[in-house]
């Protein structure tokens, strides 16, 4: 049985106290917030939960073997650094860190100390973004040419971080764990509406190097709600809606051939190869939804962190995933400083490979 503790109650912290302290093979002990009327409203659904306002006093006991950190950004390196000193697994809400180096450090550290550090990359567990893996993994969809992702909503605007920070990590992390490999380069543009200073509407562009392109919109100032990617292959398509109850996935039977004329000597457009252009072949085949398991992505996901450190099964999203979504994070945020110029990812983290965690 794996011993929690979780520090942080407020948006997201009362979601992970629930899911682990209904887990098969986890037990909550502890949980923690520094604003002492949180604790008290949390332990009235969870009496034999200890509550804690001091992160220290819960990093101090030994019988806690993972700390799940669900605070606002600007804590998770010192609270995680602490915890995985201690000799603790750690779980630490999206984006790990807010930057690359202390990321890298978190990773170092944990491999020294010979403990799991996590990233609650919640999406990842979810049934229609596995079943996308399935799709993309076994060639249904043939090669990935484009990605489009909208996530805009009206607010929660934040004063910590920006929209970028707050809402792209999700479909970064999506495109991340589907396609499995790292951005050439990055441009970023975005403006400010609002009195809080930070950016509240932006637009994502990563290009991969290979015609591949992913463009992202996320926006705290749409009247709408809007959670949907699309996938462009050369043999399908996919259409991701999030907000779909039933058909949360569409797989299209469509796309467009390009039909090249080999007489290289006759006048007209050509594809860059001497060749003309001879016609578009368009195809419009058949749309299927595919059967989705009913599961809840964060039940999913501590059942996988339990898995992880009792079994060692690999980690879906752990120390490396995170950091590939902070060092894209922070080459827009380079991007929206220098007026959308174009970061080049230098040193790119190696393609990690892909993990199949307990579902």
């Amino acid at each position: 049985m794996i011993r929690v503790g979780v520090i942080g109650c407020g948006y997201w912290g009362p979601n992970l106290v629930r899911v682990f302290n209904a887990c098969d093979r986890t037990e909550m002990i502890s949980l923690c917030d520094l604003d002492p009327d949180r604790v008290r409203r949390l332990l009235k659904n969870y009496p034999t939960i200890e509550g804690l306002t001091d992160p220290d006093a819960m990093m101090r006991r030994p019988d806690i073997d993972l700390i799940v950190i669900a605070t606002p950004v600007g804590s998770h390196f010192d609270l995680a650094r602490a915890a995985i000193e201690k000799g603790k697994h750690v779980l630490v809400e999206k984006p790990i860190t807010e930057r690359t180096e202390q990321a890298r450090e978190l990773i170092d550290l944990a491999r020294r100390k010979g403990v799991l550090l996590a990233v609650d990359h919640t999406f990842l567990f979810t049934p229609a973004v596995e079943k996308m893996k399935e799709l993309i993994d076994d060639g249904s969809v043939g090669r990935i040419q484009y990605i489009d992702s909208v996530r805009i909503n009206l607010g929660l605007i934040q004063e910590e971080i920006d929209v970028i920070w707050d809402l792209a990590p999700h479909d970064l992390s999506i495109v991340d764990f589907l396609i499995d490999r790292v951005p050439r380069r990055v441009t970023a543009t975005g403006g400010c509406h609002t009195a809080g200073g930070q950016v509240d509407v932006a637009y994502i562009n990563l290009d991969y190097g290979d015609g591949l392109v992913a463009n992202f919109h996320v926006n705290w100032l749409s009247p709408v709600k809007v959670r949907r990617m699309i996938f462009g292959g050369d043999r399908r398509m996919i259409i991701f809606d999030d907000l779909q109850n039933d058909e949360k996935i569409r797989v299209y039977d469509s796309g467009a051939t390009a039909i090249l004329d080999d007489n290289e000597n006759r006048n007209g457009n050509t594809n860059g190869n001497g060749k003309r252009l001879k016609r578009i072949d368009y195809r419009v085949g058949d749309i299927w939804s595919p059967h989705l398991r009913r599961s809840e992505a964060l039940t999913v996901e501590a059942e996988h962190i339990a898995a992880a450190i009792e079994d060692g099964v690999p980690l879906r999203a752990d120390g490396e995933k995170g950091l590939r979504v902070i060092r894209i994070l922070e080459a827009c945020q380079q991007s929206l400083a220098n007026d959308g110029e174009r970061v080049f990812l230098e040193r790119p983290v190696p393609a990690a490979r892909t993990l199949v965690g307990a579902s």
